[in-house]
């Protein structure tokens, strides 16, 4: 994102949470004064909620590693490192901002959530003379960058995208392009995971060594997965483009000690659930090296299986479900998280 689009998208999005903050007040206002006016039983019933057991997502220690399929280079690990965060009470790792190939991904914190998100550019585009990694990465971005100044609600994964998108949609620089898109988030105060998945990126919950959640894939038909886009001058309506509507959503509550493994879709046409779960479940060491070790050996294994032509990988199992006789592995870029839930109570 070049200097002056970042400046026009700051721009409305800082206008955007002034007024979000007015808003905000003078509901917050409308709704005191409605409460002292309330019955004097409800306080009763405030009273007795204050003293039950709280809990708070307190911390997510998260590790990474990509790789772009352009790139015959040995591994290229992204890792995260515990910093300070804004919330006294609150621990992150933040994902160092590499991208590999046409993927992109972030992970930010506020003060109400933690966020993380990866996207998938359409590497077809390439034929057209446009680079791929432009769209992913300016949606991924401007995602981030709704989180950061407070314009989303911790239980609406999609009005991040819905945002995000519309803010590329309105930027007055041309840009062309299209992304799969997933977006996680982590509500704090709840302890509730929200989600949104566009396309055939994707995430699963694991806990106790079993998979409890795993998104769910769309695809058109085979290889042709939903996406955002945005078309060239003059060919609206020619290009294949889904609404952030379209996207597949979630939620569930979550525990102390849930792992989160986020990736793109060049990870899982490659690898099994069955395989992740595999190494995820073979964790000992959970700090932030041991997880890295973990997400380390899993896009490796990826990677390393992409090129094995006699492999039988989810994406040949796919292929040939669906009539062509595809074999070996997937070449693709590869970017995947693995996340570590941390949960305090009080009392």
């Amino acid at each position: 994102m070049s200097s002056i689009q970042s400046a026009v998208v700051c721009g409305r999005v800082l206008a955007r949470s002034l007024a979000s903050l007015y808003h905000e007040l003078t509901t917050g206002e409308a709704a005191l004064s409605s409460r002292r006016h309330s019955h004097r039983s409800l306080a009763s019933v405030a009273n007795v909620s204050y003293r039950t057991k709280s809990r708070r997502i307190t911390g997510l220690m998260t590790a990474s590693c990509g790789y772009s399929k352009d790139k015959e280079s040995a591994a290229a690990p992204s890792s995260g490192s515990a910093g300070a965060s804004s919330d006294k009470h609150s621990r992150t790792c933040s994902v160092k901002q590499e991208n590999f190939g046409d993927d992109a991904c972030f992970l930010t914190e506020h003060k109400s959530a933690f966020v993380m998100g990866v996207a998938d550019g359409v590497g077809g585009w390439r034929d057209y003379g446009v680079d791929p990694s432009e769209f992913s990465r300016m949606l991924m971005k401007t995602c981030e960058l709704m989180v950061k100044t407070g314009c989303f609600s911790p239980s609406n994964p999609i009005g991040i995208i819905s945002s995000g998108y519309k803010e590329l949609l309105e930027n007055k620089a041309p840009l062309v392009g299209s992304s799969t898109a997933c977006i996680i988030v982590l509500d704090k105060d709840t302890c509730m995971l929200y989600s949104a998945n566009l396309g055939d990126s994707g995430f699963m919950v694991i806990r106790h060594g079993a998979i409890i959640h795993r998104s769910e894939e769309q695809q058109h038909y085979f290889n042709t997965p939903f996406q955002l886009a945005l078309a060239p001058p003059g060919q609206d309506g020619m290009v294949l483009s889904d609404r952030p509507e379209s996207a597949d959503t979630s939620q569930m509550d979550v525990e102390d000690g849930d792992m989160i493994f986020l990736a793109t879709d060049g990870l899982f046409d490659n690898l099994s659930d069955a395989m992740i779960l595999r190494e995820v479940s073979k964790i000992k060491d959970t700090s932030l090296g041991g997880l890295q070790s973990t997400v380390d050996y899993i896009a490796t294994k990826a990677r390393e299986l992409a090129y094995n032509p006699s492999y039988h990988s989810p994406f040949a199992q796919n292929a040939q479900k669906a009539g062509y006789n595809v074999t070996g592995g997937k070449p693709d870029d590869i970017t995947a998280l693995l996340s570590l839930i941390e949960i305090t109570s009080d009392g």
